[in-house]
């Protein structure tokens, strides 16, 4: 013989409801807790590196240290450990943002023209420009010499950038009569000649090469892509 199925629902104790209300009020506590940490943590972040990018304008990165940091925020030195393993942890954060401006200003320059040719020169153009806009960080970016491929890996940023200048060095190979051209071996040419070029500006105390410089970039970009072409 065989039954009907029902299914009774019996009420929670009132003990049990408060329990369970208890419990979920701890926990929506516990996590405002932890989100706020989470901001106090990361206003505490950004305070830091504000400070330490202030004292780079100011004093230049060589003579940032963990202790002016401190100071200026008025904090321990443990405090700046607790968000960032050493100076150069915090200097690595400035060299990223710095390829991101770079990025920006490059990808914004190359996206108004089609041809590779074009692409190329309005990427060179940005970058020096973006050099001498921003000396803090392209300083920073290059304060021990040009990234190797290790580096390279390491920073995203930084490999976006050497992606964004290949682009159009490949499809100017591609279009050339010399196909078997070394793309690498061309975008290290490239990168290492406009930083030479930036960095004897740099120490040049004349004010007077503006347009001498002009004529030697427009003459730099001409003879390498003429060089790719054949």
């Amino acid at each position: 013989m065989q039954y009907p199925y029902k299914t009774f629902l019996y009420p929670l104790p009132e003990k049990c409801v408060s329990l369970l209300t208890l419990l979920g009020k701890i926990t929506t506590i516990e996590m405002g807790i932890a989100e706020r940490r989470q901001r106090q943590k990361g206003g505490v972040r950004a305070s830091i590196l504000d400070a330490a990018w202030n004292l780079v304008e100011t004093e230049g990165w060589q003579q940032l240290s963990i202790r002016k940091i401190a100071d200026a925020i008025e904090y321990s030195v443990p405090v700046i450990y607790d968000h960032f393993e050493n100076k150069e942890a915090i200097l690595l954060e400035f060299t990223k943002r710095g390829f991101q401006l770079l990025n920006d200003d490059i990808l914004k320059a190359s996206d108004k023209f089609t041809q590779p040719e074009a692409k190329i020169e309005a990427i060179a153009y940005a970058y020096w420009d973006f050099a001498f806009r921003n000396k803090e960080y392209y300083q920073l970016m290059y304060g021990l010499g040009m990234p190797g491929c290790e580096t390279v890996n390491q920073i995203g940023e930084l490999k976006t950038f050497t992606q964004l200048v290949m682009e159009p060095i490949n499809s100017l190979i591609e279009k050339s009569a010399n196909k078997e051209a070394d793309a690498f071996l061309k975008l290290h040419t490239f990168w290492s000649m406009l930083h030479g070029l930036i960095s004897i500006n740099m120490m040049s105390k004349e004010n007077t090469r503006e347009k001498m410089n002009a004529l030697v970039l427009k003459d730099f970009i001409k003879g390498f892509i003429y060089g790719i072409k054949g």
